[in-house]
């Protein structure tokens, strides 16, 4: 037996901004608010499946650096530069953390400046 990754925990400022952020570029849904500045977003078949939530949890003590755990994101339905164009219309930012200029992937920053790195779109194996 293994364990699975059923669950992210995203301590901010105002989970409610991140929250409609997260559900824009996941195509994820509010599923549960346990209590006041916690609500946990997650894939439209709810939970259990393939895909971990995301709590949002409010905590006003300011980021402090890189995170040790970032997200990695890969376009569904297009291609990365497509998709690039839509994390920065949905709020994202570009961000430098010394990655090479010529990565194939791009570091954003969500509003709260959590960074997490857009790579190019994945096929499904044969």
């Amino acid at each position: 037996m293994a364990c699975r990754i059923s669950e992210l925990v995203l301590k901010c400022r105002d989970p409610e901004a991140l929250a409609r952020f997260w559900c824009e570029v996941l195509d994820f849904i509010e599923l549960d608010r346990e209590a006041e500045g916690c609500i946990e977003i997650g894939p439209r078949e709810g939970f259990g499946g393939p895909q971990p939530t995301i709590f949002l949890i409010r905590n006003d003590e300011p980021k402090n650096g890189h995170a040790r755990l970032h997200i990695d994101v890969n376009p569904t339905d297009r291609d990365q530069d497509a998709e690039l164009e839509r994390l920065l219309a949905a709020g994202a930012k570009l961000v430098d953390i010394g990655q090479p200029a010529d990565a194939s992937w791009h570091v954003l920053a969500d509003p709260e400046g959590n960074e997490f790195c857009l790579l190019k779109r994945r096929l499904d194996p044969l």
